[in-house]
């Protein structure tokens, strides 16, 4: 049976919406949606059973809500529910490990102000071993569709081409497969000091030049997954500056933003890189943040 994909919910306005798009991604996937309510997110010792009767009354009406939300937005989906005690960090990265897919809300705001994400948010985002998907409270289906309804807003990909990842363009490209939607893929690039240029270095060509050459470093890097998945539109986009402006430029108007997060040793510690930090807090769409080596 195929793993479910998996919502964490908490009668938040922004784990509602969660649920929603992680039913729709579960409908596109063919799996089931398992909506997930960690019931002890504050343990104190002194609370004793009345406390954790109470617990389990919001988990149920937690769940209800989520499941009531998505069975009216989105009556394909295949429902399961499951209760699960906390810690709520330690008990979603368990759960990340049962799926391909965890689905969280955020309170992130779109602009350059928002700084909510949240602390279990981030927490997961830094340690989980699969793909999580940050979702803020106002998403709604409307919004991956292009004004007019004449088509899917477009699934975006931050690239370094310093360091491609597979895992994380094959996620954007079969998200994008999925959906239906042209898939955007930017690098963002900057011009390298004099100090430390080699011979025939990149940085020693003119503006125009060098971002043809990146332009043509990314256009060889994406040659095998246009190969792969020859249904999705691609546009290959190269821009000079940073990659956090450059991405949130570019996912301003899109359905679906797609950034890597590195996998560390736990010598150094979870930590998500300055760039994917930057999206989760500050992009208004969805944001998949998706772990690679």
């Amino acid at each position: 049976m195929l793993p479910p994909v998996i919502a964490a919910v908490d009668g938040s306005a922004e784990s509602l919406a969660a649920a929603e798009w992680a039913a729709r991604e579960a409908v596109r996937r063919e799996r089931p949606l398992r909506l997930v309510h960690v019931w002890n997110w504050h343990p104190r010792q002194d609370e004793g059973e009345p406390a954790t009767a109470a617990q389990r009354h919001l988990a149920r009406r937690a769940l209800r809500q989520a499941e009531d939300r998505v069975r009216h937005a989105c009556p394909g989906a295949r429902v399961e529910e499951e209760q699960v005690e906390g810690p709520a960090t330690a008990a979603l990265l368990k759960a990340a490990e049962q799926t391909g897919l965890l689905v969280l809300g955020s309170r992130g705001l779109s602009g350059l102000t928002g700084l909510l994400v949240g602390s279990v948010a981030l927490g997961v985002v830094a340690r989980a071993a699969c793909p999580v998907v940050l979702v803020r409270a106002d998403e709604e289906a409307a919004d991956e569709r292009l004004p007019g309804g004449t088509g899917v807003r477009d699934v975006v990909l931050g690239i370094d081409l310093a360091t491609p990842c597979d895992e994380v363009i094959e996620f954007a490209f079969d998200a994008a497969r999925l959906r239906g939607a042209r898939l955007r893929a930017v690098h963002a690039w900057q011009p390298p000091s004099p100090i430390g240029l080699g011979a025939g270095d990149i940085g020693l060509v003119a503006g125009r030049e060098r971002a043809e050459e990146w332009l043509g470093f990314l256009s060889a890097v994406l040659q095998v997954w246009r190969e792969k998945y020859p249904g999705v539109e691609v546009v290959e986009t190269v821009t000079e500056g940073r990659a956090r402006s450059a991405l949130l430029r570019a996912a301003s108007g899109a359905s679906l933003l797609v950034v890597g997060r590195r996998v560390t040793d736990r010598s150094n510690g979870p930590r998500t890189g300055p760039v994917t930090h930057a999206a989760i807090h500050h992009v208004g769409c969805p944001v998949a943040v998706v772990p690679h080596d």
